[in-house]
């Protein structure tokens, strides 16, 4: 790393503990993925409007592979998983220099092969794209490990 990660690192570190936990902790309901609230930072390939709708990520391999494929994938983009259970994942990535966090979750859907995911900003409004963008990358690194581009 250089000195310009390194403070890099440190800024966000500092700002992000600044910014306030979830209100709840992220989790499925009835069985998928939490609902959208409503505002333009968060987007979801198991919700209804079309400007929060993304597609699932979609493989034709092994469910397990899959899966951990997903599990590199958010470590190589920089994401912490904070919970990892049946076919569920709730990790975090953290926004450089202004340190917000955004939750990312996704559901295994092995009878459709597909993993769901929703991406949401905690705090704000707007996040000017970065929750879709950051679904596409997923979904770049995703399709490339697994040979499915």
């Amino acid at each position: 790393m250089n000195i310009f990660d390194d403070i890099l690192a440190g800024v966000t570190s500092v700002t992000s503990s600044l910014w306030p936990q979830p209100a709840a902790k992220p989790g499925l309901v009835d069985g998928k993925l939490r609902p959208s609230p409503g505002t333009p930072n968060c987007v979801s390939s198991e919700c209804g409007s079309p400007g929060e709708r993304v597609d699932p990520l979609a493989f034709s391999g092994s469910p397990d592979a899959a899966w951990n494929t997903l599990r590199q994938v958010v470590s190589e983009m920089g994401g912490t998983v904070r919970e990892d259970s049946g076919g569920y994942i709730w990790s975090t990535f953290t926004v450089p220099v202004a340190g917000f966090t955004d939750d990312v979750e996704f559901r295994l859907d092995a009878a459709a092969r597909v993993i769901h995911v929703r991406s949401a900003s905690r705090l704000g409004f707007s996040d000017l794209g970065v929750n879709r963008m950051r679904v596409e990358q997923l979904r770049a690194a995703f399709a490339k490990r697994k040979g499915d581009a």
